[in-house]
């Protein structure tokens, strides 16, 4: 039924992530299915990575020690903003076509009234895109 799931990644935040990353790779397994581990980074250092460069060694690392055990290699991709925060939206969504996924399992928040003036990133991807998106809350 899916073939690639792509799952948006935060190294800075990944506490906040492990029940999405559970998901993710529980779908990979039932579904025999590819991992793609997606992170948007700058060029500007940060507590996680000084480059870009380093930003993606850090997410195929990752990539490699959370592949489900389904005989799949889990890939990373990076992509590098000047605004992450404004940005994210529109690099899934293209993330999405680049990596060819059919899935897109991604942690959000739980829901706030800002969200009827300023919808959540799960809420826009799935808008804006021609596959399914899984959203898992905290």
């Amino acid at each position: 039924m899916f073939n690639k799931i792509m799952v948006p990644v935060d190294l800075a935040h990944l506490d906040a992530l492990e029940k999405s990353l559970t998901v993710a790779a529980d779908m990979a397994r039932h579904y025999d299915a590819a991992l793609c581990y997606v992170g948007v980074t700058t060029s500007q250092p940060s507590a996680v990575a000084r480059t870009p460069e380093e930003y993606k060694t850090k997410l195929t690392a990752f990539a490699r020690e959370h592949a489900p055990d389904n005989g799949h290699s889990a890939a990373a991709a990076v992509y590098n903003s000047h605004d992450p925060v404004a940005d994210l939206d529109d690099i899934l969504i293209r993330a999405i076509k680049d990596v060819k996924a059919d899935l897109v399992v991604m942690g959000t928040h739980l829901p706030h009234h800002i969200d009827a003036i300023m919808p959540a990133n799960g809420s826009k991807v799935a808008a804006h895109s021609d596959v399914s998106v899984f959203l898992v809350r905290p």
